[in-house]
């Protein structure tokens, strides 16, 4: 049921615009929201616990200012430290409540991977974004 929303958020964002529009919009250039829509919950030696985001605390909702170098959930804003832009991806990292994330956003179509790593173990985040 999961896969079925996060499919229909990026087909409606393909849909929105042609390609080559959808491209520039994810570079970096343009403030993005971001839904959150799966989540994987990891500690060595043993087996990841799949679940929502609300399971693991983190925001459905996002957004991402890249003007002001920052990422907002409803409780917290977290700096972000470090940019990359590639061309398949845009790729941001910092460190917030003891962990270290990495979050990579496809610049074709949206869709955003993220992870949040302890030392107690790790969370990976699955969901899309689209420009504000």
């Amino acid at each position: 049921m999961v896969d079925i929303f996060r499919k229909l958020a990026v087909a409606a964002v393909m849909v929105a615009a042609p390609a080559w529009a959808l491209a520039a919009d994810f570079d970096g250039s343009k403030a993005l929201i971001c839904a959150t829509v799966e989540t994987h919950d990891c500690s060595a030696g043993t087996a990841c616990t799949r679940g929502l985001p609300q399971d693991v605390g983190a925001p459905q909702f996002m957004r991402i200012d890249f003007e002001k170098k920052t990422i907002a959930g409803p409780y917290r804003t977290t700096p972000i430290v470090a940019l990359n832009r590639t061309e398949r991806q845009t790729l941001l990292q910092g460190s917030e409540l003891g962990f270290g994330w990495t979050l990579a956003i496809d610049r074709q179509d949206g869709s955003v991977a993220a992870s949040y790593v302890g030392d107690i173990g790790v969370v990976a985040i699955f969901g899309a974004c689209t420009p504000l």
